[in-house]
C-alpha cells in the first residue's frame, strides 16, 4: 500500500540524512495522520492520493510565489519537494486517453455549454482516479464546450 511505501522511503531518507526528503515526507505523513483522525478510520488509497495531490498543488503555488518574489533558492526547494511527492502518484494518463475519457463523460452527462464544466470535470477526475491533473482536465474541457 502507498502509506507503507511512504513510511519505508521516510526511514531510508532519515538513514541517508536527506533533509529535504525527510522534511517533505514528514509533512505528508502528518497530513495523512490528521486526515485519518478526522475520518476516524484507516485511509483508502484514493484518500492518500488526494492528500499527495493537494501537497503538490501547494508546492506549485509556492514555487510561483517565490519566483515572483525573486527567491530562486526557496522555489528550488519547493520544486524538489514536488518532485519527491510526484513519485508517489500513479502514472499520469496519456493525453489521448484523457481526451477519450473527457469525450465519453461529456456524452454521458449531456454537457453542451461551459455551465456544465463542473459536472464534467468532477466525473473525469473520478474516472481518472488520481491519474489526471485537474488543471489539464479543465483546459481540455473548456476547449471542448461552448
Amino acid at each position: 500500500m502507498l502509506t507503507k511505501r511512504i513510511e519505508k522511503e521516510f526511514k531510508e531518507a532519515m538513514k541517508q540524512k536527506d533533509e529535504i526528503k525527510v522534511s517533505c515526507l514528514r509533512m505528508l505523513k502528518a497530513d495523512l495522520q490528521n486526515l485519518a483522525k478526522e475520518k476516524k478510520e484507516d485511509l483508502k488509497e484514493e484518500d492518500t492520493i488526494k492528500v499527495i495531490q493537494k501537497q503538490i498543488k501547494q508546492r506549485k503555488d509556492s514555487i510561483e510565489q517565490f519566483e515572483k518574489g525573486d527567491r530562486a533558492d526557496l522555489a528550488e526547494k519547493e520544486k524538489k519537494e514536488a518532485a519527491i511527492l510526484e513519485t508517489f502518484l500513479p502514472k499520469a494518463l496519456p493525453q489521448e486517453e484523457l481526451k477519450k475519457i473527457i469525450d465519453d463523460v461529456i456524452k454521458e452527462v449531456g454537457a453542451e455549454t461551459k455551465k456544465d464544466m463542473g459536472k464534467v470535470i468532477k466525473e473525469v477526475l473520478a474516472k481518472a482516479k488520481g491519474r489526471a491533473d485537474g488543471k489539464a482536465v479543465s483546459q481540455i474541457v473548456s476547449g471542448l464546450l461552448k
